[in-house]
């Protein structure tokens, strides 16, 4: 039997801590629909490895560019 194991979903408040930034700039970069996520109902969801790579391709750094200016 094949297990396929699946990466979990994770909340606002876990992306934050994951990240070690506050759940405002989170929110703030759902704004800019800039930080990949998916709404489920009325939560917001995050796949882990999908936010690690858009921080290392920059996505956050831009980001704060646009908010600061």
């Amino acid at each position: 039997m094949n297990i396929i194991e699946t990466e979990k979903w994770l909340s606002v408040e876990q992306i934050a801590d994951h990240l070690g930034v506050s759940k405002e700039t989170v929110y703030r970069w759902l704004e800019k629909k800039k930080i990949p996520a998916n709404r489920v109902g009325r939560l917001w969801k995050f796949k882990a490895s999908e936010v690690d790579e858009w921080i290392r391709a920059g996505g956050a750094e831009e980001n704060q560019e646009k908010i600061k200016g």
